[in-house]
């Protein structure tokens, strides 16, 4: 809680301080806390003890209203009839607090200057307990006061006994003087339910792990202060006299504290279920436990599931032992994305030790929305996406306030493109966002686990995986290891290379020595527009991995480095192995070939060609190189190695706006 009280030596509020009540000066909190003893905390069941007091105050507030005639025709006894009996019959008391807390709040003045004096004795006595209980055994005794003063009064009528004991206490005066003052009545039944509100979000706020004591010790003190002037206005009505316990003022007290409490609450409410979610992710034990904690929200009791081939309620527990995709989209998905996610659907469709699991993420489930889902958009899903072989989120259930943020800060998921998190048997992450690899290798890298990525990147390489869709005699090149230029760039740069390449690969010696060399140039914008977003994407699955920096990664970045502006760039690769990533250099050394062609009588081509590359000019090394990385794609590295001269990139901060709702990648 931003504290709510002002905690300054100078005893002025602070001014970011939530709080409208500047009197707490920083001596009254230094002697607050040095009053508790959290070393030698004495054991007590602070909820059951509360839920009994919170019952007597109630059924002793009814009979008060009873008396007052404010629920005419009502008698004594019928008035708590209704109420459900809290009584603990194992709790033991601890009466000796009790006595000893009556003893301090007992007769005494009403100015607020002795009300905070034995607030500061009862904290005193109470050192060996915790907050809470601090609070819960100083309403308690209140609740034996004003409970007995109540119940004597509804029996003294049938019971002599009651009736003596009655006298002895007060019982008829107080009754009379009831109706005579009955605002102070109302005044009194307002703050003592305001304190039992107070005292209940404290009990709330140190069940959890995070709470901000002092500020919790602040709002103990100003409950205690309250039940303590109430106790002084509750022996006035008694005793006859005409003093007054002004009790509004703490009622605007306890308000503020409540309103903070509550913020305070729900605030590490969150924080601490975002832990606990964060903690059971990162170390699962179980793939149920898991799910559980991302899917179940406990304020709602309907089951989170529905399973698409029957359109029934599923529960969770039906996943048990198998491996589960957690697919996270937004209602709408574009073309392209369903068009490479059907391969993987089916290949999950016919494998029974997987599942899918979609969660509809929507900002808010309006009437509007659940009927354009039911009408139009639930029929197009179970058309394109296979709906039927799925289980999804309930249209009327929302997720856990923790698992909304955990999705977009740990996933990083967008509202514009789907996610899949790939799960193990055991409720291990395989893959935080598999959709990078699917766009990539489509079904192929199934199940999506870093071992199956890494073979696919060992047989197939940079290109091969890339760059299929260019020509699709890439994949048998690469498995008859043969040399390819892959290039693109301006169509007069590319006509250039194409020239010195063929004067390369149409040369007798070359021929001779057997070497095979394809080319493959890029000059359509589609098919580039492809390439590109596919580097994009492995790379980003690469990042998602939190690896090394190794010599895929390198290669990966430096190729990212030449698209800007479509700049010039060549890859020479063999086989899965990429030999050479340059742009310009790349062409100088084609158009040499004259000059180190001779080498290869002595020497492989690769070699030579390698030996050749670091030898020429370098125009195209002097310009500083750039490597952009979105923000919210993958973990951003704190340093990054330079791919060309292998030194730490300096880093800095850019911003761009593409005037669009989809996050920019360039």
């Amino acid at each position: 809680m931003a504290s709510y009280m002002a905690l300054v030596s100078s005893g002025q509020p602070n001014a970011d301080s939530l709080s409208l009540l500047p009197t707490l000066s920083a001596e009254i909190l230094t002697q607050i806390l040095t009053t508790h003893a959290p070393s030698d905390i004495e054991k007590l069941d602070v909820e059951s003890l509360f839920s009994i007091v919170n019952d007597v105050l109630n059924r002793a507030t009814m009979t008060v209203d009873t008396v007052l005639q404010l629920q005419p025709g009502t008698g004594p006894h019928e008035a708590t009839e209704h109420l459900e009996d809290k009584s603990q019959g194992s709790f033991i008391p601890p009466l000796c607090a009790f006595k000893q807390i009556s003893c301090e709040m007992q007769c005494k003045g009403p100015r607020e200057k002795i009300a905070g004096e034995t607030t500061l004795s009862i904290l005193k006595k109470l050192s060996s307990y915790s907050w809470d209980a601090k609070a819960v055994l100083t309403l308690a005794t209140l609740a034996l006061d004003y409970g007995e003063f109540c119940l004597l009064g509804k029996t003294q009528s049938s019971d002599q006994l009651a009736k003596s004991m009655g006298t002895l206490k007060g019982v008829p005066v107080l009754f009379e003087r009831l109706k005579k003052h009955s605002q102070a009545v109302d005044d009194l039944k307002k703050v003592i339910k305001a304190t039992v509100e107070v005292i209940k979000c404290i009990i709330d706020l140190t069940k959890l792990s995070n709470y901000a004591k002092k500020d919790v010790a602040v709002a103990v003190y100003w409950a205690i202060e309250t039940i303590v002037a109430s106790t002084t206005q509750l022996c006035y009505l008694i005793t006859d006299e005409e003093k007054k316990q002004e009790l509004r003022p703490y009622a605007d007290k306890l308000s503020v504290i409540l309103t903070n409490l509550k913020k305070e609450k729900a605030k590490k409410k969150e924080e601490e279920d975002y832990r606990k979610l964060k903690e059971i992710v990162n170390t699962p034990k179980d793939l149920v436990e898991v799910l559980e904690i991302i899917l179940i929200d406990p304020t709602n009791k309907i089951p989170p599931l529905i399973d698409g081939s029957t359109n029934k309620p599923v529960e969770i527990n039906s996943v048990k032992g198998k491996s589960v995709f957690l697919f996270i989209s937004g209602l709408h998905i574009s073309r392209d994305d369903i068009s490479i996610l059907k391969p993987f659907l089916d290949k999950t469709g016919k494998e029974d030790q997987y599942r899918i699991v979609w969660i509809p993420f929507v900002k808010q489930w309006t009437e509007d929305l659940k009927k354009k889902w039911t009408e139009d958009l639930k029929p197009k899903w179970t058309k394109d996406l296979q709906l039927s072989k799925m289980l999804y989120v309930a249209t009327d259930y929302s997720l856990p306030r923790a698992s909304h943020m955990y999705i977009n800060q740990k996933w990083n998921f967008k509202f514009n493109e789907p996610l899949i998190v790939a799960f193990n048997q055991q409720g291990k992450v395989e893959c935080k966002n598999a959709i990078h690899m699917i766009r990539v290798c489509g079904a192929e890298a199934f199940p999506f686990t870093w071992e199956r990525e890494k073979t696919l990147l060992m047989e197939k390489g940079l290109i091969g995986v890339t760059a299929t869709h260019v020509d699709s005699q890439i994949e048998n090149w690469i498995k008859e290891k043969k040399y390819i230029f892959l290039y693109g760039g301006q169509d007069e740069w590319i006509q250039k290379f194409t020239k010195s390449a063929e004067v390369l690969v149409t040369d007798p010696m070359v021929k001779g020595k057997g070497i095979s060399i394809e080319l493959v140039s890029i000059q359509d914008d589609n098919i580039l527009k492809r390439f590109w977003n596919k580097i994009k994407n492995l790379f980003t699955s690469r990042a998602q991995r939190e690896t090394e920096m190794d010599s895929m990664k390198l290669h990966i970045e430096k190729l990212i480095s030449y698209k800007k502006k479509k700049k010039e760039w060549a890859v020479l690769s063999q086989g899965s192995s990429i030999i050479v990533i340059s742009g310009k250099k790349m062409l100088t050394v084609l158009e040499k070939f004259d000059s180190w062609k001779q080498r290869l009588e002595e020497k492989d081509f690769q070699s030579v060609f390698i030996e050749y590359h670091k030898e020429v000019l370098k125009p195209d090394d002097q310009i500083c190189h750039h490597m952009k990385i979105p923000y919210n794609t993958a973990k951003i590295p704190e340093t990054m190695e330079c791919s060309h001269c292998h030194r730490v990139m300096d880093t800095y901060i850019s911003f761009k706006c593409c005037h669009n709702d989809g996050a920019p990648w360039a």
